[in-house]
C-alpha cells in the first residue's frame, strides 16, 4: 500500500474531484472506509451494494461509510477515522480491531446529497467474515480484486441519463460508477497502477434494463 499511502500525502483537492465541500462550511459530515486486504489473486478492495429501496443512491455499488455520529468526535481531526470504522462495522460486520488506518484523501462533496465525505485508507490486517448486516441497507458485500480494477477491458465511463459523464468499472457483476468510482480511479491514477484504457468505451447507467 506505499503508492497510495504516498499519494495520499501528495493529492490536492483539486486532483481528486471538481466538487469540493463549499466554502460556506454547509454539507454534512461523513467518511467511508476504502479498505484494501490480501486476496486469492492479490490485493482486493472491499465493495457494498447498497439496497435498491433506499432513497438515497439506491442500487449503488459503494464504500463502507455514512455520516459522523456526535461521538464520532472532531470531523476535523479523528472523527472521520472512528467513523468510518464504526460504519463499517454496522454496515459489514467486520472486526475494526483488524483493520489498520494509514491514511486520508482530501475531503470531497457529493451535491446530490449535499455530504462531505472523508476516504479513510485501511488495511485488513486480519481479515474476517464480512456479510449485509442489515438487508434494508445493504443487498451484498463483496470484494474485488485491484487487478480487476485496472485491468483496461474492465474500464469504461459512465453516461447519466441527464448526460454527466464519469470513470466506471464492471467487476463482479457489478458497476460501479459515480463517487466510489471516482474515487478509485484517482487511487489508481495516483498510485501509479493505471493502465491505458478505451476512454470512448461507454455505459449507460441503465445498464441493467
Amino acid at each position: 500500500m506505499a503508492p497510495v499511502a504516498r499519494a495520499a500525502e501528495a493529492v490536492a483537492p483539486e486532483q481528486m474531484s471538481r466538487f469540493l465541500p463549499p466554502d460556506s462550511g454547509d454539507g454534512r459530515q461523513s467518511a467511508v472506509l476504502v479498505l484494501f486486504g490480501d486476496g486469492p489473486r492479490g490485493p482486493e478492495l472491499l465493495l457494498m451494494e447498497r439496497a435498491s429501496q433506499l432513497r438515497s443512491h439506491g442500487g449503488q455499488p459503494s464504500f463502507p461509510g455514512g455520516a459522523l455520529d456526535p461521538e464520532d468526535g472532531d470531523p476535523r481531526t479523528t472523527g472521520p477515522l472512528r467513523a468510518a470504522l464504526r460504519e463499517a462495522e454496522e454496515e459489514t460486520g467486520l472486526d475494526p480491531a483488524g483493520v489498520q488506518l494509514f491514511g486520508v484523501l482530501p475531503r470531497l462533496y457529493i451535491p446530490v446529497s449535499g455530504f462531505v465525505v472523508t476516504p479513510v485508507l485501511g488495511w485488513w490486517r486480519e481479515p474476517t467474515p464480512v456479510r449485509a448486516v442489515d438487508s434494508g441497507e445493504t443487498a451484498r458485500v463483496f470484494t474485488v480484486p485491484v487487478a480487476d480494477l485496472t485491468d483496461p477491458a474492465n474500464r469504461a465511463t459512465a453516461v447519466h441519463p441527464r448526460g454527466h459523464t464519469g470513470p466506471a468499472f464492471l467487476v463482479e457483476s457489478a458497476l460501479v460508477w459515480g463517487f466510489t468510482a471516482g474515487v478509485i480511479d484517482r487511487i489508481v491514477h495516483y498510485a501509479g497502477w493505471e493502465r491505458p484504457w478505451d476512454r470512448a468505451k461507454q455505459v449507460p447507467l441503465d445498464w441493467h434494463a
